[in-house]
C-alpha cells in the first residue's frame, strides 16, 4: 500500500509518501508545497490544489491521509489553514483517491503510542519507523510522514478487526 500523507497549511503544505510492504515501511519522498506570503489567497489555494494534484499524479497513492484542523487560539490562521486543507481535499477527491482524515491526537497515538506526545517525540518515531538517519526537515514534511504512518497503522488495525469479525 502507498499512502500520501498531508499536513495542511496555507504557506506550507507538508507531504510524505510511504509504502508498506507487509510490516515494513519505506519512505518514498517527502517535502513541502509552498505559497508566497504576498500572493492573494485564491491564487495560493490554486497552488495548493495544483501541488496536491501533481503529487497524486506522480506517486499514484492507494490512499490520501490528511490531518484534520487543530484550532487553538488564532481563528484567522485556523480559517486560512482550513481553506488550504479544503483545496487539498478537493484535489484528492477530484483524482478519485480514497481520503482519510485524522486528528493530531490520532496521529500521535498511532505513531508514538501516546496521544499527547510532544512534536519531537513524533518526529523521532517517524525517523525510527522509517529507518531514517535523521529527522526529516522541514517539520511539515515530518508531520506529513507521521500522517501517512498513522493511516497505515489504522488501516492494518481495520483489516485485523474485519478478519476477526468474519470468523
Amino acid at each position: 500500500m502507498r499512502v500520501l500523507g498531508i499536513d495542511p497549511g496555507l504557506a506550507t503544505v507538508g507531504y510524505g509518501v510511504v509504502d508498506q510492504y507487509q510490516t515494513a515501511l519505506k519512505p518514498i519522498d517527502c517535502g513541502t508545497i509552498t505559497t508566497p506570503a504576498g500572493m492573494e489567497t485564491p491564487q495560493r489555494l490554486i497552488m495548493v490544489y495544483d501541488g496536491v494534484m501533481e503529487l497524486i499524479e506522480r506517486f499514484s497513492p492507494d490512499a490520501v491521509a490528511i490531518e484534520e484542523l487543530f484550532f487553538n487560539q488564532n481563528i484567522t490562521t485556523a480559517m486560512m489553514v482550513g481553506h488550504a486543507r479544503g483545496a487539498a481535499v478537493v484535489a484528492a477527491a477530484k483524482c478519485g483517491q480514497p481520503l482519510y482524515e485524522y486528528t493530531p491526537l490520532q496521529v500521535k497515538q498511532a505513531v508514538v503510542g501516546y496521544g499527547r506526545a510532544e512534536k519531537k517525540q513524533v518526529q523521532e518515531m517517524v525517523r525510527i519507523l522509517l529507518a531514517l538517519k535523521k529527522i526529516p526537515k522541514p517539520d511539515d514534511a515530518a508531520d506529513a510522514l507521521a500522517v501517512a504512518i498513522c493511516h497505515i497503522h489504522c488501516a492494518a488495525m481495520g483489516r485485523k478487526l474485519q478478519a476477526g469479525w468474519e470468523r
